[in-house]
Order: C-alpha cells, then sequence, then structure tokens
C-alpha cells in the first residue's frame, strides 16, 4: 500500500469506515492512522484527498489553539482597560456623569455633591474642610472629556445585549412570557446604573409606561424589578420630572402600601430621588397618602424599610409645607421612639419637624424625649450629634421647662466637651445652645 492509498475497513449500509496513513512528508509530529465512520454519500468526497483532509485536522486544531490565545487576551486588554478610580465619584463612588471641582480642589459627580450640599453640609466630604455658605460647583470639563472618551474605546465585558427597544417591547407586549419580561428588566436596569446616556434614550424612547406597568404587577419579582429600573432612570435630574408627570408617585405609593418588603424599600428610595428637584417635594407632599405611607413603613417596617422611609421623608420635609403633613401623619412620637432604638436617621427629620411650631409642641408632649437627644449627643454620629444640638436648640428656645431638664441630664457638661469639635457646625450649634441654656433664651 503506498503513502497515499487508502484501506477500505468495511462498510455497512449507509455507512463505511476508512483507514488511511499520512504522508511522512506532511509537517506533522508523527506517523499514524486515522480512521473514521462517514456517511457512504460523502465518502467518494472524502476519499479524493485524505492527506488533505489530515492537514485540515491539524489546521483546525491550530485554529482552536488561536482562539483560544485571542481569547486571553482579549480578557486581558478588557482587564487593562477598566475604568479607573479617578473617574468614580467618591460619594456615590459611581462613574461620574458631570464631574464639578469643589473650593476644596476635589472632584464629585454634580448630583451627589448637591444632595450632599442640600443636606446641610458645609465642608468637604473628603478634607472635611469648611466651604462657603454658597459654595460654587466649578464644571470638570477635562475630566469628563476624559471619561466619555475613554468608555468609548473601553472593550465591552459582556456578551452582546438586545437592543433596549427589543427589551422594552418585550415589556410592552402580552404575547411575551414572565420570563422573558424578567429577563428584559433586568438587562435595562443593569445597562442604566452606570449609563445616563442610555437612561436619557431610555425615557425619549417610551421605557417608562412600559415600565410602570410592570411596577402595577401582582408578582413581587416583576414589580421588584422594575422598581430598581425606575430607581436608575430616577437618577438623573432631566428625567425626575418626567417621572412624575407620567405618573410613578401613583404607583410607587401603592407599592409602600402593600409592596413586599424589598419592593417597599426600593419605593422609598425612589421618592427620596425623585425628591430631589425641588418642585417634586411638594408634587409629592400633595399626593394623598404618599407622607402617610411612608409613616406607616416607620411603624411595620423592616430595618431597612425604616431607614429608607426616614430617609424619604428626610428628603420631602426640606419643603416646609410637608412637615406639617408628616407632624399630622403622627411622625413625631413616631420618630423619637426609633431614635432610641437606634435609628440615628430619624433624628435628621426631627431636626427639620423641629422648625415649626406644631413640631415642637409635639416633641414636647413626648416624655423622654430629652433624654432620648441628649443619648444622641453622647454616642451619635458628627452628623447625629449636628441634628441633635440642632434640635435642642430650637426646643429650649421654645420652652423654659425644656432648657431647665436639658440643664438636669447634663446638656452644658457634654458641650463643654464638643466647644472644640473640628466640624463647623457642631461647634457653631453648640455655641448657640450653650447662650441659650445660661441665658433660658426661651420664647414661650
Amino acid at each position: 500500500m503506498s503513502e497515499n492509498s487508502m484501506e477500505w475497513e468495511g462498510h455497512c449500509g449507509h455507512f463505511i469506515v476508512i483507514s488511511y496513513l499520512h504522508k511522512p512528508s506532511a509537517p506533522l509530529s508523527s506517523l499514524k492512522w486515522e480512521n473514521e465512520i462517514l456517511p457512504l454519500s460523502t465518502a467518494s468526497v472524502n476519499l479524493i484527498n485524505p492527506h488533505s483532509k489530515a492537514l485540515l485536522r491539524v489546521r483546525e486544531r491550530e485554529s482552536g489553539k488561536k482562539r483560544k490565545a485571542e481569547s486571553f487576551i482579549r480578557v486581558g486588554n478588557e482587564m487593562a482597560t477598566r475604568l479607573p478610580d479617578d473617574f468614580k465619584c467618591p460619594i456615590s463612588l459611581e462613574i461620574m456623569s458631570d464631574p464639578v471641582i469643589l473650593s476644596s480642589g476635589h472632584t464629585f459627580d454634580r448630583a451627589s455633591i448637591q444632595r450632599w450640599l442640600d443636606s446641610g453640609h458645609r465642608t468637604c466630604p473628603i478634607t472635611k474642610l469648611p466651604l462657603p455658605e454658597h459654595p460654587c460647583l466649578i464644571p470638570n470639563h477635562a475630566l469628563r472629556s476624559l471619561i466619555s472618551n475613554y468608555t468609548r474605546i473601553t472593550p465591552s465585558k459582556s456578551q452582546p445585549c438586545p437592543q433596549p427597544q427589543t427589551l422594552i417591547s418585550a415589556l410592552t407586549s402580552p404575547s411575551y412570557p414572565l420570563g422573558t419580561k424578567l429577563d428584559s428588566l433586568t438587562h435595562l436596569a443593569r445597562l442604566t446604573k452606570h449609563d445616563s446616556t442610555l437612561r436619557r434614550k431610555l425615557t425619549e424612547s417610551g421605557a417608562v409606561p412600559a415600565v410602570l406597568k410592570c411596577v402595577d404587577s401582582d408578582d413581587p419579582s416583576l414589580q421588584e424589578r422594575a422598581l430598581s429600573l425606575l430607581l436608575n432612570l430616577s437618577l438623573d435630574d432631566d428625567n425626575k420630572v418626567g417621572l412624575v408627570a407620567e405618573g410613578a408617585i401613583n404607583r410607587v405609593v401603592k407599592v409602600l402600601r402593600a409592596g413586599s418588603p424589598d419592593c417597599r424599600a426600593i419605593a422609598a428610595t425612589i421618592i427620596t430621588s425623585l425628591a430631589v428637584v425641588e418642585v417634586n417635594k411638594a408634587t409629592i407632599g400633595a399626593y394623598p397618602d404618599a407622607i402617610q405611607a411612608l409613616v406607616r413603613l416607620l411603624i411595620a417596617g423592616k430595618a431597612r424599610e425604616k431607614k429608607e422611609a426616614a430617609t424619604a421623608l428626610y428628603a420631602i420635609c426640606s419643603f416646609a409645607d410637608n412637615r406639617r403633613r408628616a407632624i399630622d401623619c403622627g411622625a413625631v412620637p413616631i420618630l423619637i421612639g426609633l431614635l432610641a432604638s437606634g435609628l440615628e436617621r430619624s433624628i435628621e427629620v426631627l431636626g427639620l419637624l423641629v422648625k415649626c411650631k406644631e413640631g415642637r409642641e409635639e416633641m414636647m408632649k413626648v416624655n423622654e424625649c430629652v433624654k432620648v437627644l441628649v443619648h444622641v449627643l453622647r454616642n451619635g454620629s458628627l452628623r447625629g450629634v449636628q441634628y441633635g444640638l440642632f434640635t435642642l436648640n430650637c426646643l429650649c428656645n421654645y420652652s423654659e421647662s425644656f432648657c431647665i431638664e436639658a440643664r438636669n441630664e447634663g446638656v452644658l457638661e457634654i458641650c463643654m466637651g464638643l466647644v472644640e469639635e473640628e466640624n463647623e457646625k457642631i461647634r457653631r450649634y453648640t455655641s448657640s445652645l450653650v447662650q441659650t441654656l445660661r441665658g433660658n433664651h426661651a420664647i414661650g
């Protein structure tokens, strides 16, 4: 048998077994026999040049090695092109979409630092250095351009994802099964988490009604994923008013009343996000049962729900009319009780409610109010101490009996330990409270 000859090993029915010896001159590692079962209809084709067929197999193996090597290179490139930490906001830890510079020299995402300032802070979150009463936010155009260019050249780390419009269609069409809708929401939530441009495109392409329809679903999983996507869409200030106009508050309040624990927590977070825009604070507060639903969550919710509900109340109660609504819903004694149980976020809300007469009167009715506030001064965080001092000062200025009780609880001694505090607001509020306690500037 010659080097290129074929030997028939046998055949049966529509298949044959063939065997051949590789040509010694071929660039192979060794001589060996190859056996293969072939369909009879293709036997003539495969028998034409068995040596070429062997070479083809070698090429296929080499091609597989090449693809594997390319895969390793691609993974390496992806690791090398991950976004640098300097592109992330120090507050939100997310990629900045609108970087701005504080007078301290540090850069933050505009939405995050604005929330920080709106919360009453007048120090740099990083250096803790004092800021002007009305800090100037200077756009960091160079960094914004760098982030934009960098993300454009960064290769995708995931498998190709369906187009957003395809995913939206899966939500709106009744013909798609539940599993498809869940997958669509999951993809959209992942895509919109860090991509402000896509969030804007989704709202402009008609995604909101489809998402809100899923928020109305009786299926907890579908509702939770729809709420997660809605929260992402609410991150952009340009979307906040539009979401409210589309009817988002109505759906979110329904979830606050009757959703699962996780859904209620996300719903409260959406309220907080929407309330960043001033006009939305009035709209949310005026919506029937919105504030009442948050107060109920303070009573009946789990730890996460209570924290998110208190945060939402803080966000909307910076609008004066909402403070009275919260007080009318019985928020004051509930918040004091939660503060006594360790939910420090409550003191921030009380620090807003104490600004109106009705709030001070309600606090005066709670027997343990002074002791709870003193406990915050002794054991709270810097932010908690700041709001505790402010609340105590307002109450002591309002009531002589409250002022006397505060002195009896040792507030003056506590203040003496705070006058040298680095935090400018704490020093200022401490000085004011000391003057009130010593001079008894009660207004009755």
